[in-house]
Order: structure tokens, then sequence, then C-alpha cells
């Protein structure tokens, strides 16, 4: 680790004195405290970035596996949302009016996920707020349930965990919560069809809020009969079904609810279908359309605590237009895919060679190892994280030219990677491997 740590100061001096520089007046010398977690002694400054590879101040380039956390999964700097970005600038970018792109959007979300109306937020973070006060205001019942260890964004009720007692507590690092937050939700194992049921059993609960595979706490996949069960479970307890998709389209071009054939009631999906533009979306059921259309009250729906000036701006709706046109289609995951695949056989024959009880899961486009075997839920992949392990991979692909998703050991593919910038982790990997050894 010390000769990494050296390897990456000695690498990046103009990043190391920018560094420095951002200390005087930024919060921990970033923009955002997460920031501070990339390895190395300081973070990478960014000069610019296009398909799957960027490059830093100091001139160094990158094959980026990270792509923004999903943000930008369709490629940096892709020439249809620059030049929708350009032109839209020029039409103007809001006025508190629908334009005609939003028509377009609609129609393109509703044909991929299979839900028929949509309303449009700026993060997947305030979207989930806004399908909750719409879940708990449809159904007169206060409490949400979520997945032990899950994440939605900066969600006040789903920042939580279940305890070693059982209980639902603030998640470790979750900051100055308004409430207990066990008086607002409910958590459950992921992959625990009985759990559910008891939690559910209750009869207060609004909706169940889950992404069909867990990303955020690294892929814990669902296991056979899982998400059926869930759909039966809510069904049978008049409960609202709400698929998170902003990870998991990386399963198909309409994630896993078109690959898997869910059926929520609300889908949200952010960042990723604004081509790195600031962007979400949430689509609902006609059932559930029409009863909200129904009750929703025209004179105070500004004060509802659903809305935000610049959600469906004509900018947020060109590029959303330019995103779904141009990518997250068939042909592009019939790329991205097999290339994920390439990845994890690439990690998985390093690791078996060395004879390594480690593993790696795959999600579509998206893969990722563990310095274990796979996790069936998110505390037993929460007991699995290796932090000083997984800080030394990092930082020793970083210095070799490759870019990971921090907090996780995980690759997402574009589709402007290649087998060579596949190859180029794999060996990466295996000289990391080879050191220890």
């Amino acid at each position: 680790m010390a000769a990494e740590r050296e390897r990456f100061e000695a690498q990046h001096q103009a990043s190391k004195m920018m560094a420095s520089r951002a200390h005087d007046h930024l919060v921990s010398g970033v923009p955002m405290p997460w920031m501070t977690r990339w390895p190395g002694a300081f973070p990478l400054f960014i000069q610019e970035a296009h398909g799957g590879r960027f490059v830093d101040v100091d001139g160094h380039e990158y094959v980026d596996f990270c792509l923004g956390d999903t943000g930008s999964m369709v490629g940096h700097s892709r020439m249809e949302v620059t030049e929708a970005l350009i032109a839209q600038s020029k039409r103007g970018l809001t006025s508190m009016l629908p334009s005609s792109d939003s028509l377009e959007v609609a129609e393109n979300l509703s044909s991929r996920f299979g839900l028929p109306k949509w309303q449009f937020a700026l993060s997947a973070t305030d979207a989930n707020r806004f399908v909750l006060r719409f879940a708990r205001f449809l159904t007169g019942k206060p409490k949400i349930v979520v997945n032990d260890w899950c994440y939605h964004g900066t969600v006040d009720e789903t920042l939580v965990v279940l305890d070693e007692n059982g209980k639902t507590v603030s998640r470790p690092g979750a900051i100055g919560p308004q409430v207990d937050p066990s008086m607002t939700t409910r958590a459950v194992p992921f992959n625990d069809l009985t759990a559910l049921e008891a939690a559910l059993k209750h009869g207060d609960v609004a909706c169940v809020l889950m992404e069909p595979a867990l990303t955020n706490i690294g892929i814990v996949l669902p296991q056979p009969g899982y998400l059926e069960g869930v759909r039966s479970l809510t069904r049978k307890y008049g409960v609202l079904l709400v698929i998170d998709e902003t990870h998991t389209i990386c399963a198909s071009p309409g994630g896993c609810t078109a690959a898997w054939g869910l059926e929520p009631d609300f889908v949200v999906i952010g960042k990723t279908i604004g081509g790195g533009v600031p962007v979400a979306a949430y689509g609902m059921s006609l059932e559930v359309a029409s009863d909200l259309e129904m009750k929703l009250d025209r004179d105070s729906i500004d004060v509802g605590g659903v809305g935000g000036t610049l959600s469906g701006s004509s900018l947020a709706m060109a590029v959303m237009k330019a995103t779904l046109t141009s990518s997250l289609l068939a042909q592009h995951f019939e790329r991205t895919i097999p290339l994920a695949g390439a990845w994890a056989a690439g990690v998985a024959e390093v690791f078996q060679a060395r004879d390594l009880d480690w593993s790696v899961q795959q999600l579509g486009c998206r893969a990722e190892y563990w310095f274990s075997q796979a996790p069936t839920n998110g505390a037993e992949a929460a007991s699995r994280v290796d932090h000083e392990l997984e800080e030394y991979f990092h930082l020793s692909a970083l210095n070799r030219g490759v870019l990971l998703t921090p907090f996780h050991n995980m690759a997402l593919m574009c589709p402007e990677h290649t087998m060579a910038d596949v190859d180029k982790h794999t060996e990466a990997f295996a000289e990391a491997i080879s050191l220890l050894a």
C-alpha cells in the first residue's frame, strides 16, 4: 500500500497542488464530502472525459469503469446529448411550461418499462421522495418497507439498517435523522420473504421501495422466486410496490422491470437517462395514476411537497430525449453485457489461479468482485467488505490507468469500452495480486 501511495503522489503533482488549494474554500477540499473516499492521499482533478475514458490535470488517461456511478453510463460527452444541450440553450432552458420533448420522453419511458404515466424530477433521490409521499397519500398508511442496507439516495426514510436485535435503526454514517427511523420505516433483509410478510402484516405499510437487485452495498442478486414473492405479498396486503431502477438499468433498456417481467406500481429511474445532466423520472400504473389524478387538489398542488421549479424543464426534456433515442438501446446492451461478462471472467480466472475463495457477480453490463463468496443480502454484503484490501486494489488499478466505482469493486460498461479496456483491468488486477503474493 505504501508503494502504491507513493507512486500515486509522484504521478499526480498537478492534482496534489489543486487539492491543496481546494482546502481553502471547499469543505474537506472537495465539492461533496464523499469525494474524500477515493483512494490516494487526494482526489484526482479531471480535465476532460469522452466515451469510456477521461484525462486528469496531469495529462494521464484512464479507462473509466465508474462512469459517474451510472450518471455517464451512456459514455462521457455523448455527441447527441452535447448537441441537444447546445441547441436547447439557444431556445431557452426553463419556463415552467411543458415542451414537446416531454411527450416523446414519456412515450419512450412507457415503452421501456411498461408503465403508462410519468412525472419528472432532478434526481432519483427526489423522485423516490415524491413517490413515497404519493404512496402514503393514496393508501392513507404511514410506514414504508425497504431492504436492510439498501440505498435510494439521500431519502431520510431509507437510510436504515437492522441492528443486532432486528430493530430498524439509522444506517452507520447517516447524520441528523429528523426522527427515530423506526417511526417511518421497517427494514427487512433482501431475499427474505418471511421477514417481508411479517413487516406487512401490521397493516400500516404504504409501499415497499426496493432495487430488484441490490447495488449500493455491492451487487446482491435476487434468489429464484424472490421478486415474484414480493409482488404477491404486496398485493395480498394492499401495499404499493416501487422499483428503483437507477442502477439496475444496467440489465436492459427497461432495466430489470422489463428484463425480468416485473409488475411494479411505480418505477423510479435517475441520472442515467440524462447522459450526465441531473434528471430523473418516475412512472406509475394506470390504476395508481387515475387514483392520483382524482385525489390531487389542484388549488394546493404547488405546496404538496412534490415538485421543484426546474423539474421537467425544457433542458431536462431535451437531454432525456437525446439520451433515450440515441442510447440505452438493445444494440448497446448487446455490446456492453458481454464486455461485463469478459471483465468478470478475467477477474475470476486471476483469483482462481491463486486458489482464493473469492467470487464475482454480474448484473447486465455491471460486474463486481468480492473478497468472499457472493452475499445473499445486504447485511452479509456489509460484513464482507474489506476496506483496506479494497483501497489497495482501487489504488493499484488507478496507478495503472483504470478507475473503478468507489466504495465497491465494481465496473460498469459503456458502448465505447473495448475488450482492450477489459484486458487492461485484468492485467492490473493480476499484477496487484502478484505483488501481494
